[in-house]
């Protein structure tokens, strides 16, 4: 599927460059609203996840917040099983959880993401999905 294929209902941004370590796989970024809760619309290409990461925060902070816009995709929290991320789809990671999200293998993905505000909020990258972790997961479809 070409890019321009891909139906969604916010832009598919431009190509997600300053945030490319942190993915296996193309991911692209639209930001849709600044200001004390910056709100993004990132879409990923079929197998594209981010790694392993934490959000932190206090004081009510640093929760992430997955609003599933188009597509198929994953999310998953270390130490759960991975839940299937289709339009419609609302995830809510508390604070100092680590999990990665990402494109099931044969589909794009698009999720509005957002971190609530708090103190001492921050985002620490982890190491990447490994295959054997992302292959583990059903190559599309609901929950396994």
């Amino acid at each position: 599927m070409a890019v321009h294929e891909f139906d969604q209902v916010f832009p598919l941004g431009e190509k997600n460059d300053a945030f490319a370590q942190y993915f296996i796989g193309q991911s692209y970024l639209a930001p849709l609203a600044s200001g004390s809760v910056p709100v993004s619309n990132v879409s990923f290409e079929p197998g594209c996840r981010n790694n392993w990461h934490i959000h932190h925060g206090t004081e009510g902070g640093g929760d992430q917040i997955l609003l599933s816009t188009a597509g198929s995709g994953w999310y998953q929290a270390e130490g759960e099983e991975p839940v299937s991320m289709e339009p419609g789809t609302v995830v809510r990671v508390p604070a100092g959880t680590k999990h990665w999200h990402g494109a099931k293998a044969d589909s794009w993905f698009s999720h509005v993401a957002l971190i609530t505000p708090g103190e001492d909020v921050s985002n620490e990258w982890l190491e990447p999905v490994t295959d054997e972790v992302y292959g583990a997961v059903p190559k599309s479809g609901a929950n396994a």
